[in-house]
């Protein structure tokens, strides 16, 4: 049977979901807030997760952020009353696989829950290669080429989530929200700090540059032509 995890605040939302989705056939669990959600994420063996945005004690996307930094890629749709496309997009990027809007239909809810577990049992990737780079994430090393690159944690962080965005305007501010887990953009040159040091050890004497700066908007990785 497929096992689904809600983690929703409102009591009155959640006996609805909840009595819809077992009548649909499914087996679900319930928690109440963020913290408990996260544990119960981390311990059972789900198929689903269904998420509510503002939860108390911890933040609905701080919950999936957390989980896929674990490697944990359980699909999890997002519950929210914020509707905004910025909230939307935040949802998407900080893991979520689906954005729901309160107040939803059940019948909505009951689609987009089946076309989440159509979806092929993930793939992660533990090995990341753009052109002459490649990134180990179990064993945490970087290579270009036949040169082994000596990469602090940071560094390490920056060139993965540059590698996952290439060919992208990646900003600042989605750096310091990827990176150092900031939500709002602080007056500090950080990120540029941190890229300086990380293209120095990229790119070494005749090697064309990986990482090139895009005017007015960031960063942008591509292998070479």
């Amino acid at each position: 049977m497929t096992r689904i995890l809600l983690i929703e605040d409102d009591q009155e939302i959640a006996a609805e979901v909840v009595a819809a989705l077992e009548r649909s056939g499914y087996a679900v669990s319930h928690a109440g807030d963020g913290p408990s959600g996260l544990d119960r994420a981390r311990q059972g063996a789900w198929d689903l997760l269904i998420v509510d945005r503002l939860l108390p004690g911890l933040d609905g996307l701080a919950i999936i952020r957390s989980l896929r930094e674990a490697q944990i890629r359980t699909p999890a749709l997002i519950l929210s009353a914020l509707g905004a496309i910025d909230d939307k997009v935040l949802g998407l990027r900080a893991g979520g696989d689906d954005y729901v809007i309160k107040p939803f239909a059940l019948a909505e809810l009951s689609a987009r829950i089946e076309a989440l577990l159509r979806r092929p049992a993930s793939t992660h990737e533990t090995v990341l290669r753009v052109g002459p780079l490649e990134l180990d994430l179990i064993e945490r090393t970087a290579w270009r080429g036949t040169r082994e690159l000596d990469l602090l944690m940071r560094e390490f962080k920056i060139l993965e989530y540059m590698m996952r965005h290439e060919g992208q305007v990646v900003t600042r501010a989605m750096l310091l929200e990827a990176i150092w887990k900031y939500r709002f953009v602080p007056s500090t040159n950080l990120v540029d700090v941190h890229m300086g040091r990380l293209r120095r050890k990229l790119d070494h004497d005749n090697e064309p540059p990986l990482i090139s700066n895009v005017r007015g908007a960031g960063f942008m990785l591509r292998a070479p032509a």
